[in-house]
């Protein structure tokens, strides 16, 4: 088996203070946690911003603050820089762009079709802009990240690889457990990987498991010889009544697993030579 790709998503567009006080929200703060957590294994950082009140923002500023920050006070961190293109459902599909044009991170999310969210609102990712996302990232020498909710945005992202938005390989996040999306258990992960297999063969993987589901994910991407993504996006408890204490605690956990289960954990450079990505 390959390495494993531990990505953590330190802070997505959900959770606050009040959820779990270690939640980093500032870019100081997102940071230093995203340094702490290269220290602690991981290859790849997932990045979320929070304008001043807390609440998902896609402002350039944030991400290019944030950025800076972490190359100006550690130069030796070489972790792997993905940027989203969602946070704020009121965002237009310019300013969902515009920072990976301006600042050009190795990988950035590429959600492959719409969906109910959190049963409150509508994540919209309309064919149009689903098509003008993927050449500007061809344009960019930017990879998709392309995170499925659901199998059917896997045939979406087959269609937009025979058309030519998409380029192969691809690598995708498959997000299990998600509200309105499709439950995290090993058979639902299994599948997930059996329609990729058979859509797109020849793509590499991660997953990751919101709430109850997060370690049975977990363990069945390794044994299935996936990669996975842990961090606060998706779960501020460590564990059944206990919060986190950082970010790094849940990347120490996936280092632990991985090692004893047999597969050692990639390092930035080896996590870019599996996914292609040029540093």
């Amino acid at each position: 088996m390959t390495k494993t790709i531990i990505t953590v998503a330190t802070t997505g567009a959900w959770p606050k203070k009040e959820n779990n006080p270690n939640v980093p929200m500032t870019p100081a703060e997102i940071s230093e946690d995203v340094y702490a957590c290269w220290k602690a294994g991981a290859a790849m950082a997932h990045l979320h911003m929070r304008d001043d009140n807390g609440n998902g923002t896609m402002d350039i500023n944030k991400f290019r603050e944030t950025v800076e920050l972490l190359r100006k006070n550690h130069p030796d961190c070489d972790i792997i820089i993905n940027m989203t293109t969602s946070g704020d459902l009121n965002a237009t599909d310019e300013t969902r762009q515009i920072h990976v044009k301006e600042l050009h991170p190795e990988m950035a999310s590429y959600d492959c079709g719409s969906m109910n969210w959190l049963h409150s609102g509508l994540f919209i990712n309309s064919p149009k802009f689903l098509e003008q996302l993927g050449k500007n990232m061809q344009e960019w020498d930017v990879k998709p990240e392309i995170e499925a909710f659901d199998p059917g945005m896997i045939a979406n992202a087959a269609y937009y690889l025979k058309k030519g938005v998409l380029k192969a390989p691809l690598h995708f996040q498959f997000c299990m457990g998600c509200a309105n999306g499709i439950p995290g258990s090993v058979k639902n992960l299994v599948f997930m990987k059996e329609t990729m297999d058979q859509l797109c063969p020849g793509s590499t993987w991660s997953c990751f498991g919101v709430g109850h589901s997060a370690m049975e994910i977990m363990y069945a991407a390794i044994a299935m010889g996936g990669h996975i993504r842990v961090g606060m996006e998706d779960n501020v408890m460590y564990s059944k009544g206990v919060l986190a204490d950082c970010n790094a605690q849940f990347v120490e956990r996936a280092v632990r697993v991985s090692r004893e289960f047999g597969r050692e954990v990639a390092t930035p450079d080896e996590a870019r030579e599996i996914l292609g990505l040029k540093k």
